[in-house]
């Protein structure tokens, strides 16, 4: 009897492939045999992913992005896309399908719904993305990262908590150095896509901190790659310690040594926050859909963990305000340390894990 087999569906940015990649490493660990379908965007995140999972590239597309041209060319692009999976599928049967949202994750999803095979979707958001909407009542169970969610009628929702890396979970609940007149990082993060509001605010309200302050700040700050050369000016023009890059592949360790986390507030983001237990200012992306990246950020903000910013009201002033009052007060920092950390779900690899094993062994009985 050969090894189980599950297909993940996954794509389009980092929050919805971290998750998958936890999924990936723990089921792989416990002798399954994993296949990732996504498409060329997301295949940019799989470098983290075991070198064992089997990465194949799907046909899909949005409505969301290109002119009349190319909109015209969606219904083809899916339809060709989930063909083509059934057609695998056949060949090559998976024991479970689980989606992670991101139109890329349509074909192995379509597919999987129209052979009947056991399935199931993550949302990591507050607020189920459209592509999770539209499969969630297709689907044995949604799990949902964050709780609440809002679930259509018809759905059957479980809160596991977002799925953290193997490297995040190394340093869970790592200790808190509090800040204090020696170095302090700043991680500032936003999210795989880099944020141009934080590049046009950040710098600034960090170099109008009080003159004792900004002495001690040493920046490591995520910029898109058109930002990143004016932000790294700006930084160095101002005597401002700093790294900038468009991606990190080290954040667990950027942020286990940081004293302050500032970053939007997407899924991953939030969990990795809370699981390693960091203070942290959040600036939701104004247009994320449902305005899902506040709900992700309610949680630590009601624990105390966290300082919330709407996009529309950050300024240089605001920011800078908020920056020096966690690096002036220590025992607060702390405070918002431990509350961070009450919010996490370390464990959530392992609920997401259960219901897969869940929903294979239903299959056979």
């Amino acid at each position: 009897m050969g090894k189980p087999y599950l297909m993940i569906a996954a794509g389009g940015t980092g929050g919805h492939m971290f998750p998958a990649q936890a999924l990936a490493e723990a089921m792989l660990q416990k002798g399954w045999r994993v296949r990732l379908s996504t498409d060329p965007r997301g295949a940019r995140y799989t470098g983290g992913f075991p070198h064992t999972t089997e990465i194949v590239e799907a046909s899909s597309a949005t409505f969301a992005r290109g002119g009349l041209a190319a909109k015209a060319l969606v219904g083809p692009k899916i339809v060709g896309g989930v063909t083509s999976m059934a057609m695998q599928m056949l060949r090559d049967r998976p024991d479970v399908v689980v989606g992670f949202g991101g139109y890329p994750s349509i074909p192995a999803l379509g597919a999987a719904t129209l052979l009947k095979l056991p399935r199931m979707i993550h949302e990591q958001n507050g607020v189920l993305g459209r592509v999770n909407q539209l499969f969630a009542t297709r689907v044995a169970q949604v799990a949902c990262g964050v709780w609440p969610t809002d679930l259509p009628e018809g759905s059957s929702g479980i809160h596991t908590g977002n799925p953290v890396r193997a490297s995040v979970l190394e340093r869970a609940g790592a200790p808190y150095i509090p800040p204090g007149e020696y170095p302090m990082s700043v991680l500032v993060m936003g999210g795989s896509q880099g944020a141009r509001i934080l590049s046009d605010v950040l710098p600034e309200a960090i170099a109008a901190l009080p003159e004792f302050l900004r002495g001690f700040i040493r920046v490591s700050h995520q910029a898109r790659d058109e930002d990143g050369e004016r932000v790294a000016a700006f930084y160095a023009d101002h005597g401002i310690r700093a790294d900038v890059q468009p991606f990190f592949d080290d954040v667990p360790r950027r942020m286990s040594d940081a004293q302050l986390v500032i970053s939007r507030s997407g899924a991953s983001s939030v969990a990795d926050i809370s699981v390693i237990g960091r203070p942290s200012i959040l600036i939701p992306f104004a247009a994320a859909a449902g305005d899902h990246q506040t709900a992700n950020a309610r949680g630590l903000v009601q624990a105390g963990g966290a300082i919330m910013i709407p996009e529309k009201a950050l300024d240089v002033p605001s920011l800078t305000e908020q920056m020096t009052t966690v690096l002036t007060n220590p025992e607060a920092a702390q405070k918002m340390a431990h509350a961070a950390l009450s919010t996490g779900a370390p464990d959530a690899t392992e609920r997401l894990v259960a219901l897969v094993e869940q929903l294979a062994q239903k299959e056979t009985t």
